[in-house]
């Protein structure tokens, strides 16, 4: 079935359309020009210059997560005279079904693919999309814009979020907040302010959110109805979800807002139940994949800021010898350190903040070990580790300096952990 152009978007697909981002997001966005039978030029800084003769040539122009607000291109697309939509923004003109969005700063990828199992599991028709490497875009073109009741649940980022102007979610789940993204953001506040667009955008009383957001809300002084709190934190143990992923913290507190909108929208919470037994948890996040000599080795490349290394290690009763470090993102390292300094036995330090965060280990006392790969890292965390020890591989950076992603980085240290396992059986 051919898509047919919302009323709004006809008359801007009368030229090609810009592609501002060559990326996941450009290309569902080229995918779903060819599904409305339109056109689109791409322009990206590894490709062709969007100049402003280019730009003059544009209705529309639709740009991916990582163009910041005060972008030049976007500017100069603004200043030519045409509209400029973000790639969430110009699927949804496209999309007829229902979305759920999903933001936070850890946790949002786990609920996002938790959801899309459980309405999967009771014979809805559910996709995961957005910020989960396949772009809404995407989703569109390849459903023709979907059916009425099909669920899109959309993970959106603070960087999808701050310029959204047509996305109106049915509802938005928000996990948690804490420091991250203070590269791009020049605050916290201004972090908040990014994804709290999301929460502006949402249809009125669909929004719920964790019991951290709920207490920056409070301090930034952003009013949340008083419905949409739902207690994340500190919740006893649940009988129930013994032996799913969800039966301990980081990942119950996945499980209460899932609950909260599971119930809000009407469904039988033993089927989400059902549904939280058979979930597995996507590959990198907090999971033993080796033990050698007995000393485990647990990959959690997906931890790529603070919080997310400090909820993991608050998940082992004893000290971790920690590898740590990548490309900086911002945000106060001295205080990151000085949290996480009693549950670390030595830190392995990677990447482009392995100075900074070197000079922080000596100032709170923590053993530390500059490394120039991840290589030595985990070479340098098996010599130091004992019988009973954990080698935690949970970074807290963006893993762009020397990964391609942080699946790479995760890739890369399990085939190292269990290289330690295979040269021990040959002596």
């Amino acid at each position: 079935m051919a898509l047919t152009p919302s009323p709004f978007l006809q008359p801007l697909l009368a030229q090609p359309v810009a592609i501002l981002g060559g990326g996941v997001s450009g290309e569902g966005v080229r995918a779903l020009l060819a599904a409305l039978g339109a056109t689109g030029t791409v322009y990206d800084a590894k490709g062709a210059d969007f100049t402003v003769k280019a730009a003059a040539g544009h209705l529309l122009a639709v740009f991916s997560p990582g163009f910041a607000p005060d972008h030049p291109w976007l500017a100069r697309a603004r200043t030519s005279g045409g509209e400029c939509l973000t790639e969430l923004d110009f699927a949804a003109l496209c999309w007829s079904g229902r979305v759920v969005a999903i933001t936070g700063t850890n946790g949002k990828t786990t609920l996002t693919e938790f959801l899309t199992h459980a309405l999967r599991s009771i014979g809805r028709a559910a996709w995961a999309t957005g910020n989960v490497g396949h772009s809404f875009a995407q989703l569109a073109a390849e459903t023709a814009g979907g059916t009425k009741d099909a669920f899109a649940i959309c993970e959106v980022s603070s960087f999808q979020a701050e310029m959204l102007q047509r996305l109106e979610p049915e509802a938005a789940l928000w996990t948690n907040f804490a420091e991250d993204h203070l590269e791009r953001h020049p605050g916290m506040e201004a972090y908040f302010s990014a994804k709290w667009n999301l929460v502006a955008r949402t249809v009125p009383g669909g929004v719920l959110a964790g019991s951290s957001v709920v207490r920056f809300a409070k301090k930034f002084d952003r009013p949340l109805a008083a419905d949409a709190a739902v207690p994340t934190e500190g919740s006893p143990a649940d009988p129930r979800l013994v032996g799913t992923v969800f039966a301990e913290y980081p990942q119950r507190e996945n499980f209460l807002l899932a609950a909260a909108w599971w119930r809000r929208t009407g469904l039988d919470e033993r089927a989400l139940i059902t549904a939280a037994k058979t979930f597995r948890l996507g590959r990198h996040r907090l999971v033993c994949v080796a033990e050698h000599e007995g000393v485990g080795y647990w990959n959690d490349s997906k931890a790529t800021n603070f919080h997310a290394v400090e909820a993991a290690l608050a998940r082992f009763p004893g000290a971790v010898i920690l590898i740590a470090g990548g490309k900086g993102k911002g945000g106060d390292l001295a205080g990151f350190i000085h949290r996480i300094a009693p549950r670390v036995k030595h830190a392995s330090l990677i990447g482009e903040v392995s100075t900074e965060l070197a000079f922080h280990c000596s100032t709170f006392r923590v053993a530390h070990t500059s490394c120039a790969t991840l290589a030595e890292a985990v070479r340098r965390a098996a010599e130091l580790a004992v019988p009973g020890d954990q080698v935690l591989l949970s970074p807290g950076f963006a893993s762009f300096d020397q990964f391609r992603n942080y699946e790479d980085r995760g890739d890369q240290f399990e085939r190292l952990a269990r290289e330690l396992s295979a040269a021990a059986n040959l002596r």
